[in-house]
Formats: C-alpha cells, structure tokens, sequence
C-alpha cells in the first residue's frame, strides 16, 4: 500500500489530536507514551495548534504523519529539535553533556490496521531524510522500553544502535528504556 508521508501543519491540529487520542487509548501503545489520554482529552485547541506548528514556523517540534490512498492519516511520530543551545527533551543542555546536535523522536504511533504494512519504515525514512537536510543533526536519537522487542528490532533494522545510555521510564519508573540513535550517513 502507498503511504504518504509530510509534515504536520497548525491547520492540521484537529486531525492531529484525533491520532494522538487514539494512540494514547491504543493498550499496545503503552510502553511508547508517558501521556495520558485523559490528559490530553481536555487540551484546548490552543494547545494542539501549537503541538501541530512545525519548529521552522515557530513551534517547539515536527510531526510527520502517515496518511493512506484514502488520505485518512494512520501513524505518526514527532521529531524535537536538539540541534541548538535549547534544552534536551531530558531537560538539559545538550552541548553542558556533551551531545552532539540531534534530533529526538518521539510520540511513534501506527494504527493497529496498518502495523506490519511497510508505513513506519516508510515514516521513518521520511523523517531521518527530513532530519538530514533541515537540520544539522548528526544523530537522530530515540528512547524505546526494555519489553518492546518488536520496535527495538525494527530500529536496528533501520541502523539504529544501543548508546547503552538508560533511563527510568517516567510513567512506571521500575521499568527501563534505552536510548538509540542513527548516525547521519
């Protein structure tokens, strides 16, 4: 199936929350966010305006989707930029722990009808080539959950490798994730 893939724009804001709705009610979708649906539910079109604006008309990140022949947008992700003297998605200064400029995916979501289709290679690809030539990233970096198998064996499929850098995973801090990245080529 042909997938398209683009970025998200502020006039996409409703049909953005509607995919991140349906990502956070998704059980199989747990161990990718540190959100709540219930959080999120309640949130102003304000705020998801703000969510949908592209970091180069202001805003404080990129989300691609994945929209199908019938343009229905079914996955997502989003990429924050740390290409800067801004702060790391973990709350300090990337160049004070000395990182390289990177961008950080985040918020990856396949609706469960079109998993195992070829949409987020498909996305991803779309979104490290987007890294490439907006950016100067020379890293794009990612956090995945010890018990997702599945999206750590698609990532090295993808080139991306174990840091062996870990972190508590926010929503259950007995539980561990583990930072990957991709090189720039």
């Amino acid at each position: 199936m042909g997938y398209e893939i683009r970025t998200v724009g502020a006039e996409d804001w409703a049909e953005l929350k509607e995919l991140r709705l349906a990502a956070l009610r998704d059980p199989v979708a747990r161990v990718a966010f540190v959100d709540t649906f219930e959080r999120q539910a309640v949130r102003s079109e304000a705020f998801w305006r703000g969510r949908a604006t592209p970091v180069a008309e202001g805003g404080d990140a990129t989300s691609l989707i994945a929209s199908g022949p019938d343009g229905a947008w079914v996955a997502m992700l989003v990429l924050l930029d740390e290409t800067g003297p801004s702060m790391t998605a973990d709350g300090e200064k990337a160049a004070d722990r000395g990182v390289p400029p990177q961008i950080h995916v985040v918020s990856v979501y396949v609706r469960p009808g079109h998993r195992g289709t070829g949409v987020a290679e498909q996305l991803f690809r779309g979104a490290t080539a987007w890294a490439w030539e907006h950016t100067k990233a020379e890293r794009v970096r990612l956090w995945v959950h010890g018990d997702n198998a599945r999206a750590q064996a698609f990532y090295r499929r993808l080139g991306f490798v174990r840091t062996g850098a870990t972190m508590a995973f926010p929503p259950i801090p007995e539980e561990t994730e583990y930072e990957m990245v991709l090189l720039r080529p």
